[in-house]
């Protein structure tokens, strides 16, 4: 279907016992996702968004390096998929390696699962040693809240925070939306607005209540920063992936799984990979 990523697959399980059901997560290159695996992840897609049609989704799977195919071991049933591409770009004269995250999507019974996150993790490590003294970024867009924490909770230098301005991550979000969506980004709200027949997560997924932004400042600077979400317009965000930042997250994730069990969903804060929405296009 496309170029080939990487042949190491990265599997993980769940193995929480407050999940009615373990999962598996596994990276595919794109030449390994069958025709009916790739109808199945559109049925899925389509559950969460409006303006999905299947050639949209198709067109936008062949421009990826490859797939997190999220299986339920009961079955095999796909329960979850995220789209990976892998991008290289020059900003302020350096190379920049960015790792760009596009549709993705988990069913909502497992939402606190880590199976997810494990196997992304382990994939950002994978590519950061591929060019170890190459900077590496993580590059995602979000429509919703869900996807902004992930970045905000498991990455310390991400754009854009609620504490401090970063100007040299604004130019590389700045040089990605560029390259990737030329044109779209308006650099004063620093927003992507694909217009009225871009998807947009379904009303009852993901809302904002004015308790969860008392709860979760996060959240309240999410709307703040992109109060048209609700329509669809993305908020292009980075953090740094590069093998320091991930060795401080892979302690931060070891140190949820023994002292912060794998909850049911219900609480703001997502580990990495385990967004239940996004929407590239990539």
């Amino acid at each position: 279907m496309a170029r080939p990523a990487l042949a190491a697959v990265a599997r993980t399980e769940d193995a929480s016992p407050t999940l009615a059901r373990r999962i598996s997560t596994r990276y595919r290159p794109l030449d390994r996702i069958s025709t009916s695996e790739v109808r199945e992840m559109h049925r899925l897609f389509s559950r969460y968004y409006e303006h999905a049609s299947f050639e949209t989704f198709v067109a936008d799977l062949k421009r990826k390096s490859g797939a997190f195919l999220v299986r339920r071991k009961a079955d095999g049933r796909i329960v979850g998929f995220s789209t990976l591409a892998i991008h290289r770009m020059e900003v302020d004269g350096r190379p920049i390696k960015g790792l760009f995250s596009g549709d993705t999507i988990l069913e909502k019974e497992y939402w606190g699962s880590r199976a997810f996150s494990v196997a992304f993790l382990l994939r950002l490590v994978i590519e950061a040693l591929k060019n170890p003294f190459t900077p590496q970024c993580w590059f995602l867009i979000s429509k919703g809240f869900k996807t902004y924490l992930l970045l905000s909770k498991n990455f310390p230098d991400h754009y854009p925070r609620r504490d401090r301005e970063d100007d040299g991550l604004r130019r590389i979000v700045e040089a990605y939306c560029e390259m990737l969506f030329p044109g779209v980004l308006d650099r004063r709200t620093m927003l992507l607005d694909f217009g009225a027949g871009y998807n947009r997560l379904r009303a009852e997924v993901a809302p904002i209540t004015p308790a969860l932004c008392r709860r979760e400042p996060d959240v309240a600077f999410f709307e703040q920063r992109n109060p048209t979400w609700r329509r669809g317009t993305e908020l292009p965000t980075v953090g740094r992936a590069d093998l320091l930042a991930l060795v401080k997250l892979a302690g931060l994730q070891i140190w949820k799984a023994i002292f912060k069990p794998s909850r049911s969903g219900r609480d703001v804060q997502e580990p990495v990979g385990a967004k239940p929405e996004e929407r590239s296009a990539a």
